[in-house]
């Protein structure tokens, strides 16, 4: 029986107004925004993430999967770093994934399966089969060259190396995994249709099936919102914000106002102007809050608001960008605060790939766009000056001018995953999606100056 390993809820807390043409500094670096040069990052981001993690499932033709660890050849004379040395010490040894590299393909089925990391690598392909879509959708145009697949084939691929992973479903035990993969696979059809490639039917049929199972998550107990899990004791945002974004896109508008309302009344935090993380009941029967901040909870709250549209979810989006500017930033910067590896290494890309959104939304004030804007542009310029190469002596040549980006924007990768680390997807996923977003911002504001270089 295939199992999953779930998120900790515990994790640490940790603390762009541009202009056309304007030059902004981050914690000593300078940034400035050209489409070109924030494309080829992303597509440097894209290269990295895919030759370093991806493969098929057990030499499956048409398969593609994201491995969840990557580990480079240790340093001679070097201890063996677990992972992300020198921000989790002794977290996770080396010698497991080491061992496991002797016997793959078969390690895919021994590593803990993280079925949500797989649905935001199909998003982060996605965004990568936008950009080939913006040049031509031809070969030439593919991130990869021309002798590769493109994006948005090799994010079928993954769908179904995540189907065969997954016991041959797409159903399982977490409302939020389930909804990132219907998001997920509700765009990769968008991009289907504007190549010219009409999406596979598999898609539909996935989205049919996980909205019984969205259904069956919101239900009346606490008020309303969604249940995070089939053990439904614990209904919170992870869960009912991308629920309530699916059914915006799917044109179920009722049930995500609902949903909506419900995060606001329930869950918004009037004092932080942010969304807490969930509640349930004790067994007394009183509704008792999770009163975490995490940043991924932000930003799909803040993509169904802006798809819903309407006066009152246009000011609440104006809010909760100005809430995320001021709180949920690093100390001493304006680099968004990452939240760590595992699960939280993802937590950062998602909020960033929804600020991109409200950047480019031409509904909210000026001011509102520019705060999300800069908001993803320097943390994509954190991460994208704090990358480190993958050394000659980590690998094989085919990772030669590969990048491996830092769990924390505000530090270097050198720090935080240096040579022979192990490297978690989630992580690397993060720093792609936000190249990514910084792409889409630029896109919507041309016209700003150049970086030195892709």
């Amino acid at each position: 029986m295939l199992t999953e390993v779930r998120r900790c809820r515990t994790l640490p807390d940790f603390r762009q107004q541009p202009g056309r043409g304007v030059t902004v500094r981050v914690d000593g670096m300078t940034s400035s925004n050209s489409l070109t040069a924030w494309q080829d990052r992303a597509d440097h981001a894209a290269q990295s993430v895919t030759a370093l993690f991806g493969r098929k499932l057990l030499f499956l033709p048409g398969t593609h999967l994201g491995a969840v660890l990557w580990q480079g050849r240790q340093p001679a004379g070097q201890e063996q770093p677990g992972a992300g040395q020198g921000q989790e010490p002794g977290r996770r040894r080396g010698w497991l994934p080491a061992a496991l590299r002797r016997v793959r393909p078969a390690a895919a089925l021994v590593l803990p399966w993280h079925y949500w990391w797989q649905a935001h690598y199909v998003d982060c392909l996605v965004d990568t089969g936008r950009r080939e879509l913006g040049g031509g959708a031809t070969p030439a145009a593919r991130f990869n060259g021309p002798d590769r697949p493109s994006a948005g084939r090799l994010a079928s691929r993954l769908v179904t190396g995540i189907r065969l992973r997954n016991a041959l479903t797409f159903v399982n035990n977490y409302y939020d995994d389930m909804a990132w993969l219907a998001l997920a696979t509700l765009r990769l059809d968008a991009l289907a249709e504007e190549t010219r490639r009409p999406g596979r039917r598999r898609n539909a049929t996935v989205r049919a099936s996980l909205a019984l199972q969205f259904d069956a998550a919101c239900t009346d107990d606490l008020g309303g919102g969604a249940f995070w899990s089939k053990k439904r004791d614990f209904k919170n945002t992870p869960a009912t914000a991308p629920v309530a974004l699916f059914y915006a896109r799917t044109g179920q508008h009722g049930k995500a106002q609902a949903l909506l309302d419900w995060l606001d009344a329930t869950l918004f935090d009037q004092d932080q102007g942010l969304y807490l993380d969930g509640a349930r009941l004790n067994p007394a029967g009183e509704v008792v809050l999770e009163r975490s901040v995490y940043t991924y909870n932000q930003g799909p709250v803040l993509g169904a608001l802006l798809e819903l549209g309407g006066e009152k979810n246009l000011a609440r989006a104006a809010v909760l960008v100005d809430a995320v500017d001021q709180k949920l930033t690093a100390p001493g910067s304006t680099v968004l605060r990452c939240e760590g590896t595992g699960d939280g290494g993802l937590f950062t890309g998602i909020l960033c790939r929804y600020l991109a959104l409200a950047a480019a939304d031409t509904r909210l004030p000026q001011v509102t766009r520019a705060t999300a804007a800069r908001l993803v542009t320097d943390t994509a310029e954190a991460f994208w000056s704090g990358r480190r190469p993958v050394e000659p002596t980590e690998g094989r040549s085919r990772l030669e001018g590969r990048s491996v980006f830092s769990l924390h924007a505000a530090q270097p990768a050198a720090a935080t995953y240096p040579p022979g680390a192990v490297v978690e997807l989630s992580t690397q996923l993060q720093a792609w999606m936000t190249l990514e977003a910084a792409a889409v911002v630029t896109a919507a504001l041309p016209g700003r100056s150049a970086p030195a270089g892709p």
